[in-house]
């Protein structure tokens, strides 16, 4: 990895460096074991195991494709991500890839928007993760658990990046032996073979208005919502920068990506639809895994899942954090924000952290201020915001690769399958889950908002590299 001198104000054109102003570099202190399991328990969300259920509800059986589909495209685009990072490991991951691709106006768009999607992120998981324990102890208020919450993960970011490390492995070890038991016993329900139940055979499948019940609008709704419970990948590209062997990391985290998606979500829809009919409302009520669980009457399923859910929310909670501060540090780093964030303390971008996580407060603010206003607009305009990321992940393989190959062909240690080929149908894919969106007003309107945030960022980092082009 191409490092810049200290005494340099901006690194050159290019060029991938995590080193701070001070000369003081980020630490390396995330072990394989760390990002084994980050990459693992990435895919293992709230979205999964509650939002999957509105899915269910639109295309019915035909979720199982839709989450294939949906998965596949993911696939490609981490493939394409894996290659580019594992080539040049940095903080800033595919922002850094797209300023060298296509310019420091690209990396400043996609680098200031994931910023922003993730600190609402913050909010989001940080407001539902409070919810949970309301319910649980109904005397305390949602303030007081969002507060504690938030203090307990910028401080554990703040301390060491180990320590996000070490809370990621083991929330993605609770989630992913979690769904480990629920696959166990559904297979074993639809085998019969389970105490109490009999095998369903294909009779949810087909039954109960067959396989596509609510045709080709239920199939894109479904689609729609696989395609955004796959939000959370990326970070382990950005997580990888920090860890004791990059390349290796990363390229063992993409070749492995496959079968986690395969197994997690197309395994875990396949086993709800067959077990139970798609038409159960306790599927939308209480989630799929749950009304599963009080199917096959395993005791207290509902508080078991609860426990499940705020794990991962705290575990998402948790990477937005880290994802934002290195985000935002790798921009600031590069000259696209305030340079003074950029100072680095033993090893952690402490000022970036606390900037992320004092955006992400603000935003609960915003939600218990103005929720049907300020914050609404917040969630609008990260409603496709993952969509663009992925766009622009495209576009810059698609030139980067190109000069890899000429420039540097021993870094091409992860190769992204049949380029161009695949790249070209993952980019057709991006766009056309967009152009599906434009369906729903609900989902049109997030389209625009997001239109709107990409716009106004690509006019203000254009505007940014022409004038440090006139000054230089």
């Amino acid at each position: 990895m191409t490092r810049t001198p200290a005494t340099s104000s901006a690194p050159p054109r290019g060029e991938v460096t995590d080193q701070a102003p001070g000369g003081t570099d980020l630490s390396h202190g995330l072990k394989q074991r760390h990002l084994s399991m980050i990459a693992l328990g990435g895919v293992i969300g709230a979205g999964l195991f509650v939002g999957s259920g509105a899915g269910i509800a639109a295309a019915g059986p035909a979720i199982v494709l839709a989450y294939a589909v949906s998965g596949l495209l993911v696939m490609l685009v981490m493939r394409m991500l894996g290659e580019m990072s594992a080539a040049n490991p940095a903080s800033g991951t595919f922002s850094v890839h797209a300023e060298r691709a296509i310019g420091p106006w690209a990396g400043f768009t996609v680098g200031w928007m994931f910023w922003v999607e993730l600190c609402v992120g913050i909010a989001v998981e940080a407001i539902g993760a409070a919810a949970i324990m309301v319910s649980w102890f109904p005397s305390t208020s949602s303030w007081m658990w969002v507060l504690l919450f938030m203090a307990v993960f910028c401080g554990a970011n703040l301390a060491a990046v180990g320590n996000f490390g070490e809370f990621e492995f083991w929330f993605a070890t609770l989630k992913v032996a979690a769904i480990g038991v629920f696959l166990v016993l559904g297979v074993l329900a639809i085998l019969g073979l389970l105490p109490g139940t009999d095998a369903p055979g294909t009779g949810n499948l087909t039954g109960h208005g067959g396989f596509v019940p609510n045709g080709a609008n239920g199939l894109v709704a479904g689609l729609l919502a696989s395609v955004f419970a796959y939000g959370g990948l990326e970070t382990v590209t950005i997580a990888a920068a920090e860890s004791e062997q990059p390349v290796k990391g990363v390229a063992k985290a993409v070749r492995t990506a496959m079968w986690r998606i395969a197994l997690f979500y197309v395994g875990s829809m396949l086993v709800v639809v067959t077990v139970i009919p798609w038409t159960n409302k306790s599927i939308t009520e209480n989630g799929p895994y749950v009304a599963v669980l009080k199917y096959l009457d395993i005791p207290a399923a509902g508080q078991i899942m609860n426990v499940i859910v705020l794990i991962a929310l705290l575990s998402a909670m948790n990477a937005n954090i880290y994802g934002a501060s290195r985000m935002s540090y790798s921009l600031v780093q590069r000259g696209e924000g305030p340079r003074f964030l950029a100072k680095v303390y033993g090893g952690v971008p402490r000022l970036t952290v606390l900037a992320s996580s004092a955006f992400g407060f603000c935003a609960v603010l915003f939600s218990y201020w103005w929720p049907t206003t300020v914050f609404k607009w917040l969630l609008y305009m990260t409603g496709a915001a993952i969509l663009v990321v992925w766009a622009f992940i495209a576009v810059t393989q698609l030139l980067m690769r190109r000069r890899l190959e000429r420039e540097s062909p021993e870094k091409l240690v992860v190769r992204m399958w049949l380029f161009p080929a695949l790249t070209w149908v993952a980019l057709a894919g991006i766009l056309g889950v967009l152009a599906l969106m434009l369906r729903e007003e609900d989902t049109r309107v997030q389209l625009y908002s997001t239109a709107g945030l990409t716009a106004a960022l690509a006019i203000a980092g254009y505007a940014r590299q022409r004038f440090r082009a006139a000054r230089s």
